[in-house]
C-alpha cells in the first residue's frame, strides 16, 4: 500500500515519468513506422491486394510518433527539475542541459513536422518534394536515435540498449535491401502505398 510520502514522492517526478515514456514510446513508434515502410516497398511483403487499412498503418504509426514527441516535451515543460521552455524545445543548442544532445532531439522534432505536414499534403505538392522530404524519415530516425542515448535517462537501461539496437539493426538491414534490390522488384504498383514511393491513389488499393 502507497503511503503518504512515496505518492508525494511519485507525483514529483510524474512529469519527469511522463517525458520518459512519451520519448520511448515515440521513438519505438517511429521505428515501427519506418519499419513497416520498408517492409511494405520490398518485395518481403507481398504487395499485390494488400487491403488499405495495412497501408494506412504507417501512417497512423507516423501520427502517434508526432503525439507522443508532443506528450515527452510537455513532460518536460511542466517538470520543474530541469528548466525547459519554449526556447530550450525549440531552438538547438539553446539549453543548458546537454545542449548538444537536445539539438539532436530538436533536429528530429522539425524533421518529423516536416514528413507529416507533407504526408498530408501529399496530393497537393509536387510528388518530387514530398518523396524528398519522406526520405528525410532515416535521418529523423538517426537523430532520435542519437538524441535517446546522448540525452535519455534510460540509455544505460540493458533492455533499452538491446531493443535499440534491434531496431537500428533492423531498419538498416531493410533499408539495404529496399536500396539494392533490383529496379524492377523494388519498383512499387502504381495502385500500391510506399514509404519510399507513394501514389496518390494510395488509398484505392481495397476497392
Amino acid at each position: 500500500m502507497l503511503t503518504t510520502a512515496t505518492l508525494a514522492v511519485v507525483t514529483s517526478k510524474l512529469t519527469w515519468y511522463v517525458a520518459r515514456a512519451g520519448g520511448l514510446v515515440a521513438w519505438a513508434t517511429c521505428t515501427a513506422s519506418i519499419l513497416w515502410g520498408l517492409l511494405l516497398s520490398t518485395r518481403i511483403v507481398r504487395r499485390r491486394g494488400i487491403p488499405a487499412w495495412l497501408l494506412d498503418l504507417h501512417r497512423f504509426l507516423g501520427a502517434l510518433t508526432l503525439i507522443f514527441t508532443g506528450v515527452h516535451m510537455l513532460g518536460l515543460y511542466f517538470d520543474k527539475f530541469l528548466p525547459f521552455g519554449p526556447r530550450e524545445l525549440f531552438v538547438p543548442m539553446a539549453s543548458a542541459y546537454r545542449p548538444g544532445a537536445v539539438a539532436w532531439g530538436i533536429v528530429g522534432l522539425y524533421l518529423l513536422m516536416a514528413i507529416e505536414i507533407t504526408s498530408l499534403l501529399m496530393r497537393r505538392i509536387p510528388r518530387r518534394l514530398w518523396r524528398t522530404v519522406h526520405l528525410t524519415s532515416f535521418a529523423l530516425f538517426g537523430a532520435a536515435t542519437v538524441h535517446g542515448f546522448q540525452a535519455g535517462a534510460d540509455r544505460g537501461n540493458t533492455l533499452v540498449e538491446w531493443l535499440a539496437l534491434v531496431g537500428v539493426m533492423m531498419v538498416t538491414f531493410l533499408a539495404l535491401v529496399r536500396v539494392l534490390a533490383p529496379r524492377s522488384a523494388a519498383r512499387p504498383e502504381r495502385r500500391l502505398s510506399t514509404v519510399a514511393d507513394e501514389p496518390v491513389e494510395a488509398e484505392r488499393v481495397s476497392a
